[in-house]
């Protein structure tokens, strides 16, 4: 039986300024790359963890982390658009603590004035995960966001809408998923 390994991206200056980056695409910072680095090694030196192919975000935050891990466990790796962060429209830039961003998260339909509904975004990523999910004897690291993140969560398990809107992951944290 197959897996799928998920992680969020190493940090990006907005993160440290607290922005909502969403499909603005920002880079990594120096830290960024260390952990994305550190998570190879980790990687690399667990010997339960065999990755078969790694699949990232075409935002350079995903990618370029993607990469360092790719490096380090000598794996191919390629980029689909559909694990894209969601466009939050007029929240892009806007401080991530702000009340304000905080119960438009809950409002899933809602495109943000020119952005992307968390319900599309769920649609193109549930659609990703079935066709991996074909090969289920292939183990996929997928490289993504923590927006990304919440929605694969809820692919394999069931949330409250509060728990979904609530859940986060650290940068370069690593998940493991069993296909069923």
């Amino acid at each position: 039986m197959g897996y799928l390994y998920f992680t969020r991206h190493g940090e990006t200056t907005g993160n440290t300024e607290n922005k909502v980056c969403g499909a603005t695409d920002t880079e990594l910072t120096g830290l960024g790359k260390k952990q994305a680095m550190e998570l190879g090694i980790r990687i690399k030196e667990d010997k339960d963890i065999i990755i078969d192919e790694i699949i990232a975000s075409p935002l350079k935050r995903a990618r370029e982390t993607a990469g360092f891990i790719a490096e380090a466990i000598d794996t191919p790796m390629h980029t689909d658009r559909r694990i894209i962060e969601q466009n939050f429209g007029k929240y892009e830039g806007m401080d991530r603590r702000s009340d304000e961003f905080k119960e438009a998260k809950h409002h899933f339909a809602d495109n943000y004035s020119d952005g992307e509904s968390m319900l599309k975004v769920a649609q193109r990523v549930y659609n990703f995960l079935d066709e991996i999910k074909k090969d289920k004897n292939k183990t996929y690291l997928v490289v993504a966001h923590n927006g990304i993140a919440r929605i694969v969560h809820s692919y394999f398990f069931d949330e409250t809408n509060e728990e979904f809107a609530d859940y986060s992951i650290q940068n370069c944290e690593l998940l493991c998923y069993e296909w069923n």
